[in-house]
C-alpha cells in the first residue's frame, strides 16, 4: 500500500494528513503530535478513529495543519485520519460513521454586522 493523502475541515482549520502503514508514528508540522498538542484531550482527540478501529500503532501519520486554533486543528486532523482510514479499507467507514469522525461540523464563527458590537451583541443603550 502507497502512502494515502486526504483533507480534513473544522471551523477555519484545514489538515493535509498522509497516512502510510507503519508504527504508530504522528508528525504534525515537523513536530510530535504530543509536542504539537499539548494537553491529553486533544491527544485523545487525534487518536480516536485509530482506537475506533483498534488500530493504535498500525500507521504513521504525517500532517500539515493551519488556521484556526489547537481544537479545531486536533478535530480537523481526527477527520483527515478517519477519511485516509476509509480509503485504506472500506469496512472501516460504518464504525468511523457511526462515531461520527466523518461528518463535516458545519458550525463556523457568525460574522460581525454593522452598528453592532459583534456579530449579535449591541452597544450599551443608555436612557439618560
Amino acid at each position: 500500500m502507497e502512502v494515502v493523502n486526504t483533507i480534513g475541515r473544522r471551523k477555519t482549520s484545514v489538515a493535509r494528513v498522509y497516512l502510510k502503514p507503519g508504527k504508530g508514528d504522528i508528525t504534525v508540522n515537523a513536530r510530535s503530535f504530543t509536542e504539537y498538542f499539548h494537553t491529553e484531550v486533544l491527544q485523545t482527540i487525534v487518536n480516536q478513529p485509530f482506537a475506533t478501529i483498534q488500530a493504535l500503532g498500525n500507521y504513521d501519520v504525517k500532517a500539515n495543519v493551519k488556521g484556526g486554533g489547537t481544537t479545531g486543528q486536533a478535530e480537523a486532523l481526527r477527520m483527515a485520519i478517519a477519511r485516509a482510514l476509509c480509503e485504506v479499507n472500506a469496512e472501516f467507514r460504518p464504525a468511523l460513521k457511526k462515531e461520527g469522525y466523518l461528518t463535516r461540523d458545519p458550525r463556523m464563527v457568525e460574522r460581525k454586522k454593522y452598528g453592532r458590537r459583534k456579530a449579535r451583541r449591541r452597544f450599551q443603550f443608555s436612557k439618560r
